[in-house]
């Protein structure tokens, strides 16, 4: 039995790990292959992680809080989750993840691109070593659009109806598109998302998934027409700055500059 580290890569469903599982296959036999499932995770997520598990030959352990997260939405008093307030992503990743790896020397391996200027961790566990390959190898967006598309797994289905990352169907990351997208796609998904939001008279008490405009409010045809011309301006300006790119490139481009708050790496990547 071997007595190094254990290698680990946590895949979220978005492109980025999942290029860097595809690439480190061949390169570390050994790797464990983790998913910190929520129950919550957009349907072509899971069809997606089926996908790579047939791909890499090996089965992807799917690892579970249990409690849940309507477990701790009501320990929480029904406060959503927000950018400055994570607790789902240390409830329902962080928690199950530092668990599966207990004491052990790990090696957890990160898919940071070469292109992103930004250092993130899974754990701040000391006996969590973080590596970056991408970032070492040089291996930018580009590089992880060809990974994907070299191995036949492609991109990640979600990207076809708007959305541009991987997690929780009703995640405060989303930017108010993608809320329209959800909504045109998933309503069903959309409605679940609405019924966690709270409107209160009593200072405090009002819970929505976006400062200022609850989902009631973003579905009036009104306000989605708004949303979708303020979105499509923001595309076309891109797409003339950003010549000979691939959409993917210029939507993830955009998506980058939009949010100042970094997503959850265990989440998104």
């Amino acid at each position: 039995m071997s007595t190094g580290p254990r290698h680990i890569l946590s895949l979220s469903g978005g492109k980025d790990s999942t290029a860097l599982a595809i690439y480190m296959r061949d390169k570390v036999t050994e790797m464990e292959y983790v998913f910190c499932d929520t129950d919550k995770e957009l349907k072509e997520t899971y069809e997606y992680l089926n996908r790579i598990e047939a791909f890499l030959g090996k089965k992807i352990i799917r690892l579970n809080d249990n409690a849940g997260f309507d477990h701790w939405h009501k320990v929480f008093g029904g406060y959503l989750p927000a950018p400055n307030m994570r607790w789902c992503t240390k409830f329902l990743k962080l928690k199950p993840f530092e668990e599966f790896v207990g004491d052990d020397p790990v090696i957890s391996y990160i898919g940071i691109r070469a292109d992103e200027d930004r250092v993130g961790y899974i754990s701040h566990k000391p006996n969590i070593k973080t590596v970056y390959p991408f970032k070492e190898d040089k291996i930018d967006l580009s590089g992880v659009i060809k990974i994907l598309e070299d191995s036949g797994i492609g991109m990640p289905p979600y990207l076809k109806w708007g959305r541009t990352h991987s997690g929780c169907y009703f995640c405060f990351f989303q930017k108010p598109i993608e809320w329209v997208r959800l909504l045109e796609n998933y309503p069903e998904d959309f409605e679940k998302a609405q019924a966690y939001e709270k409107i209160s008279d009593e200072p405090g008490k009002t819970f929505t998934w976006i400062q200022g405009m609850p989902l009631n409010e973003l579905r009036k045809s009104e306000n989605i027409e708004k949303i979708k011309k303020r979105y499509d301006e923001i595309k076309e300006r891109s797409r003339k700055n950003r010549k000979n790119k691939k959409l993917v490139e210029v939507l993830t481009e955009i998506d980058e500059e939009e949010n100042e708050s970094r997503a959850c790496l265990i989440c998104q990547l």
